[in-house]
């Protein structure tokens, strides 16, 4: 795991659900949230043009070894 894919997966654990913009597809951020989201880390849904939601799978909680929340 890369150290930017960590920082992406551990702000998602702390903050939860986060947006973003896809005015860039070359930035930083989207680079490694489509990353992410190719390994299932990590998943993006679309909420309006332009607007992704991302939002930590368990698969991603596991692979930063963050806690599970119980349901």
């Amino acid at each position: 795991m890369l150290p930017q894919q960590r920082l992406l997966l551990e702000l998602l654990a702390m903050s939860g659900d986060i947006a973003l913009t896809r005015t860039d597809d070359a930035s930083i951020l989207w680079r490694t949230a489509q990353e992410c989201c190719d390994k299932g880390w990590l998943a993006l849904k679309q909420i309006s043009p332009g607007v992704h939601k991302a939002s930590l799978t368990l698969v991603g909680r596991q692979a930063i070894g963050a806690a599970v929340p119980k349901t």
